[in-house]
């Protein structure tokens, strides 16, 4: 007589079971009639404080941004101010804005220069040529673009600190340019479908 183990015997599930036994099967049961309908209700970004401003204060990081990539910079030819120059050569140059910049020889004799507290633009520029003259031993050759404290017009301040009546304004240009760009949007639809369907009555 053949015998089988007792784990080869096929075994019900307990759902199997619970058939079988006239009962319903475990587990989770959710009421149909507990359920509640959602309403969801569209929100404005306007209506959110928070990101409105967050929004905006990106926006001007960005216009900031593209005026400063169409600006010239403080260290462009057009804006010298003067050079130091020791046995003829160059070691110094300085710009309108007050910024200088020198080779590392003459950086190194410089040193630590602490530039007098107020000073800026071309005034600064002048007394730092007079300075670095002093201390390396050189002259000073003023360029043909040098301008004037009264000439020269300082850089707008890039603070990302920005009041109430920036973040409002600036959210309303980024929204009317938003609606721009969807106006845009929508005036080539018809230009698209027309070209569509010219290309498909071609092919018929």
């Amino acid at each position: 007589m053949q015998t089988l183990a007792a784990n080869s015997i096929p075994r019900t599930t307990e759902a199997q079971s619970d058939i079988q036994a006239g009962t319903k099967p475990t587990g989770l049961r959710i009421d149909v009639s507990q359920l509640k309908q959602l309403h969801a209700k569209p929100v404005s970004v306007a209506d959110i404080p928070f990101l409105r401003d967050l929004l905006a204060t990106n926006w001007l990081r960005a216009q900031s941004m593209k005026d400063m990539q169409s600006t010239v910079p403080d260290n462009a030819p057009q804006n010298i101010y003067a050079q130091v120059k020791v046995d003829g050569k160059v070691v110094a140059t300085l710009y309108d804005g007050g910024s200088s910049m020198m080779t590392n020889a003459a950086a190194g004799t410089v040193g630590n220069l602490q530039d007098p507290p107020g000073l800026l633009g071309p005034d600064l520029a002048q007394w730092r040529a007079e300075a670095y003259a002093r201390l390396l031993g050189g002259t000073i050759e003023k360029a043909s673009t040098a301008i004037t404290q009264s000439q020269w017009t300082p850089r707008e301040s890039t603070s990302t600190v920005y009041s109430r009546e920036q973040l409002d304004a600036a959210f309303e240009a980024m929204m009317a340019e938003s609606r721009r760009a969807g106006a845009q949007r929508l005036s080539s639809y018809p230009t698209s479908l027309a070209q569509a369907g010219a290309s498909a009555d071609v092919s018929a």
